[in-house]
């Protein structure tokens, strides 16, 4: 997936690159249109990742999902912690 510019290696870590980004934000675009009930970020990993890999085998394309799950969480956490309220 680096060969397709989707992640790039940060030091030890790997990252994720504009390319996957714009990727996301237009498959979350996509799901949002459609009123798509999802709370799983897998969801919007597998319509990302359906753009460039379209007609790739379910079991691949499940791989490559659970693959990018934990990058993808690294990547928002520290925003999604940053949005959320404090507790008073």
């Amino acid at each position: 997936m680096i060969g397709d510019g989707w992640l790039r290696a940060d030091g030890g870590r790997v990252r994720t690159t504009r390319r996957w980004q714009a990727a996301l934000a237009r498959a979350a675009a996509v799901l949002q249109s459609e009123r798509a009930p999802w709370s799983d970020l897998r969801l919007p990993i597998a319509v990302a990742l359906l753009e460039r890999y379209a007609g790739m085998p379910d079991g691949e394309l499940a791989d490559l999902v659970e693959a990018m799950l934990p990058i993808e969480q690294a990547e928002v956490g520290p925003a999604l912690d940053a949005a959320r309220p404090s507790s008073p």
